[in-house]
């Protein structure tokens, strides 16, 4: 899989993929996810600020997330245990329907941590909906640690580090 940043143009590519992304989890009874949050002006936002990155196979998106510092007052509910780190938060981690269950977001993590740690980066941070059972295990098998939580829209998230 070759990762690049996303540009404007993939833009219709990305909302397809998550709209996608997003009837599929309501089919599992998750609903994280919907027409308000993530939206097509986010992700535009995304680009701008040269924070999206795409996982490309097959000349075909595979999967997208966002790296950032960016975080909601809520991360303050964090018991961080390593509040004086240089860190990343993880943001909209979304692996294309069509290359589900192959390991996509896995290899997608280590390549996410690989490039941090090269950046000098110490730890990463992130929140995961606490009914979206497969996000959970994937975060949890993969070394993030539940630090805290927050309620928003949709409802508990569980904010998670991992130190690299």
């Amino acid at each position: 899989m070759i990762y690049r940043l996303a540009k404007e143009a993939d833009i219709e590519k990305i909302c397809s993929l998550v709209k996608n992304a997003v009837k599929e989890m309501e089919k599992q009874q998750i609903f994280q996810w919907d027409h308000l949050y993530p939206c097509r002006a986010d992700f535009l936002d995304d680009i701008q600020k040269q924070q999206l990155f795409l996982g490309i196979s097959n000349d075909d998106i595979s999967v997208i997330y966002v790296i950032n510092q960016d975080s909601d007052e809520e991360y303050k509910n964090g018991a961080w245990k390593y509040p004086d780190s240089e860190y990343r938060i993880i943001h909209r981690l979304c692996v294309n329907t069509k290359y589900q269950n192959e390991g996509i977001a896995k290899r997608t993590l280590l390549h996410i941590e690989k490039e941090l740690r090269e950046m000098k980066v110490e730890t990463i941070r992130l929140d995961v909906f606490s009914n979206n059972p497969a996000a959970l295990s994937l975060y949890q098998n993969s070394g993030y640690k539940k630090v805290g939580s927050a309620e928003w829209r949709k409802g508990r998230f569980y904010l998670m580090e991992k130190h690299l």
